[in-house]
């Protein structure tokens, strides 16, 4: 009847049962405390380095608390980059404490903090602030990359890394503006100033700098949450699904087919994996059936138990 429930080879005793909802729920689990903040201050501190070694020396501002604190230190040489991202972050944080719930704010508060008190631990480090390269265009690549990489990082534990970031929450709360638009209007101000003050040149970098750097921080988000959705069509399917259920305790979809070609029925397996587990289902598979048909797609969107994903 249509309530039938058909029982599969690869079905798993109580044990792996168990045992696999555990590794489910660890899978899909925010990260731990300790995770969580190593995790924060390692993509905090790709965005410093980048700001210190790659930004300030060629007058790279494409926008945020880092492109208007280089812009004013320009304005006012005896003053560093972090001395301007400490005012800054202090009144955006007091703007957020008093417009938003401290709830709200909290890691947008650290991060802000963290990031001014990096960028002065490093031009500390690295007081001559002169390029390290000599090489506009290839300090231009790592000042893309760098913070793009970093920001990428603390998005994937749900963080932020402050300064704008709370501009645009509050913009959220206490107006009909449209966030992206007015965040971006601020960039675009900030690289026309920028332009102004260091020439065409740097202005032409500050602009690809703006637009490359929400292309490679888009693409970052995607990698860190890339999945591979692998679908299998071979002469042994239950030797597959044991396979998935048993060894990479994962689950997986099976759905009766027809090969038009063949005029055969065929039984497609569908499962998602990480790419070390697609490897070696891959391998698995052309062991047991050099024939097999098989198709594995990138997903970075994966919604479900299991997954973290963009949940």
């Amino acid at each position: 009847g249509a309530d039938e429930v058909v029982p599969m080879s690869g079905c798993q005793t109580n044990e792996e049962a168990e045992r696999a909802r555990r590794l489910a729920e660890k899978r899909s689990s925010k990260p731990g405390r300790t995770r969580f903040l190593i995790t924060l201050n390692i993509g905090i501190i790709l965005t410093a380095i980048a700001i210190v070694l790659f930004k300030a020396p060629n007058g790279f501002a494409f926008g945020g608390t880092s492109g208007l604190s280089i812009v004013l230190s320009k304005i006012f040489p005896t003053m560093p980059v972090s001395a301007f991202m400490w005012v800054i972050n202090a009144i955006l944080v007091a703007l957020g404490l008093v417009f938003l719930p401290r709830r709200a704010v909290g890691w947008s508060v650290a991060a802000s903090f963290l990031l001014s008190l990096y960028v002065s631990l490093f031009e500390w480090i690295f007081p001559s602030g002169i390029s390290i390269t000599g090489d506009m265009w290839l300090d231009l690549c790592f000042a893309v990359i760098l913070p793009s990489l970093g920001s990428a990082i603390v998005f994937d534990i749900g963080a932020s890394t402050g300064g704008t970031d709370i501009l645009a929450m509050i913009l959220n709360r206490r107006s009909s503006l449209e966030i992206g638009k007015a965040l971006m209007a601020v960039d675009v101000a900030i690289v026309v100033v920028a332009a102004i003050l260091y020439g065409p040149r740097v202005g032409l970098y500050c602009i690809l700098g703006l637009f490359a750097k929400t292309l490679v921080v888009d693409g970052a988000i995607e990698s860190l949450h890339l999945r591979k959705v692998c679908t299998v069509i071979c002469k042994d399917p239950h030797a597959v699904e044991r396979y998935i259920v048993k060894t990479l305790n994962r689950s997986a979809t099976i759905t009766p087919g027809y090969g038009v070609y063949s005029g055969r029925r065929v039984m497609q397996i569908m499962s998602v994996l990480s790419r070390r587990e697609a490897r070696r289902l891959r391998l698995y598979v052309r062991e047991i059936d050099p024939d097999a048909f098989m198709t594995i797609v990138n997903s970075s969107e994966i919604i479900g138990r299991g997954f973290r994903g963009l949940n």
